[in-house]
């Protein structure tokens, strides 16, 4: 695992606008990642959505940045404990992308998996309604790969270890399969709000 500086040693001061345990970041956006940083060409991304769908389907960058676009304007919190207000992401709505391929009716879950084989699980439900995107940008530019450019799916009322880096796919399913801190104890949702760090929380 890679931690900045930073993770560790802040004081947490409440804050009605912070979720349970949360600190403000400010200026600071803290890298953390369950593996090394891949160094990938947005030229050879693709993403791939199939399992529980009426069309399986397959985006390239050219193709993704075809649908139409849309922005997420605000807060985004990790389970590390810091919270960043305000941020900007641009991207495509997961809707479009879900809307493409067809969810059948007895499709309940996701899991997202990434360039590097990390995998996160989430409820189709927290992808859904305006609630998670495909983002390319960050603040106006092209997203680091650090914070899991060229592409890093987006789910922002949820802990940040969902919104999986350097996203290659997603596959639907009709129940819960574990990712890779689910597996590790990590709560099955991560809702920041209702303090959803670990298993039985």
């Amino acid at each position: 695992m890679n931690v900045t500086r930073g993770f560790t040693g802040r004081p947490r001061v409440p804050d009605p606008g912070l979720p349970p345990g949360q600190y403000d970041a400010r200026d600071d956006w803290p890298v953390l990642s369950a593996e090394v940083t891949p160094d990938l060409d947005a030229a050879e991304w693709t993403l791939r959505i199939d399992g529980l769908v009426a069309e399986p389907r397959t985006w390239n960058w050219e193709e993704a940045h075809a649908l139409p676009a849309s922005a997420y304007e605000g807060d985004i919190h990790c389970v590390t404990g810091w919270s960043k207000f305000g941020t900007r992401f641009r991207g495509v709505s997961l809707d479009v992308f879900l809307d493409l391929v067809e969810p059948g009716p007895t499709a309940t879950h996701a899991v997202a998996y990434s360039r590097t084989g990390y995998t996160s699980s989430l409820p189709l439900a927290d992808l859904s309604g305006g609630r998670a995107w495909i983002a390319f940008e960050y603040e106006g530019r092209p997203l680091p790969a650090a914070h899991g450019g060229p592409a890093r799916l987006l789910v922002p009322h949820l802990y940040f270890w969902k919104s999986a880096k350097w996203i290659a796919g997603l596959r639907i399913l009709d129940h819960d399969e574990p990712g890779f801190w689910e597996q590790n104890g990590y709560h099955a949702r991560g809702n920041p709000w209702q303090e959803q760090r670990y298993s039985g929380d």
